[in-house]
């Protein structure tokens, strides 16, 4: 039989219902229903061409068949459970590999990452400037940082608050012209096809736009959480206040390694700080 046909399910399942020459308790070690052991073990059956369990008076029984195939399939097993464990010591547990956007590296994650480091100095990190969504598997990320809507298909909490705020120059008037940026191109047209705001320069990102602000260039729409940053390091001053939205910086990670240990240590922290750095 190839490997890629080896039905380890069945076998897990052999392996259970053999130790406690129970269905009912097999089940329960597995989390599964009793008839779903039932179910197991006769596909198996089918698949190998014989009987694996007999019902006597004194209760279940394995067959010779089955009693002479169990040590060796134990023992895969024991392989198998060396063997991820060996994948999982080979991730560095000092080393956090994160996909994030450079501004809000700059305005929010760098100082938390800091505290973080303190009282683990031996913690290195390996930062990936991302806007968009980088390939987990392709750039072996641990985390990732995005602006948007949610999670998706991945795990995730949000850090700070949701929406947008709009900020200025302290000495500018309210009435400057739109600076645009990718996440608020600020460049909308109205019913008549004419531009419903006045765009004189548009950049990369959100933190380029608070600095165009902080020129005078003009005002911007960005993330609240840059925006009541920069408010608080007397940058810019806000005009109005906050604007409600789905969008806003999640920490996001695929299952598995939303799971690991060193994984679980920084999402704690970071969600402990999860507050504008200024406050």
């Amino acid at each position: 039989m190839k490997r890629t046909h080896l039905p380890l399910n069945g076998l897990r399942v052999l392996d259970a219902a053999a130790r406690h020459l129970s269905f009912t308790r097999a089940a329960d070690e597995l989390a599964v229903t009793p008839a779903a052991v039932g179910q197991q073990i006769r596909a198996l059956e089918d698949l190998l061409g014989v009987i694996l369990f007999r019902r006597t008076s004194k209760g279940l029984e394995l067959t010779d068949e089955a009693a002479a195939g169990l040590d060796a399939i134990r023992e895969g097993f024991l392989h198998f459970e060396e063997g991820v464990q060996a994948i999982q010591a080979g991730q560095s547990s000092h080393v956090y590999t994160i996909a994030c956007p450079r501004d809000f590296f700059a305005a929010w994650l760098s100082a938390r990452l800091a505290a973080f480091r303190n009282d683990s100095p031996h913690l290195r990190f390996a930062l990936i400037g991302s806007d968009g969504e980088t390939d987990f598997a392709e750039a072996n990320l641990d985390l990732a940082v995005r602006w948007c809507d949610g999670p998706g298909d991945l795990e995730g909490i949000p850090l700070g608050p949701e929406g947008t705020l709009v900020v200025v120059g302290p000495d500018v008037a309210d009435s400057a012209p739109w600076i645009a940026w990718p996440g608020d191109p600020a460049g909308e047209v109205d019913a008549h096809g004419e531009s419903a705001r006045e765009v004189h320069i548009s950049v990369g990102d959100a933190g380029t736009a608070i600095s165009a602000a902080a020129a005078g260039l003009g005002r911007v729409r960005v993330p609240r959480l840059l925006g009541e940053a920069a408010v608080a390091a007397g940058r810019v001053r806000a005009l109005g206040e906050p604007e409600p939205g789905r969008r806003g910086y999640w920490l996001v990670a695929p299952v598995p390694q939303w799971r690991q240990k060193k994984v679980k240590a920084l999402v704690a922290a970071l969600q402990q700080a999860a507050d504008p750095i200024g406050d």
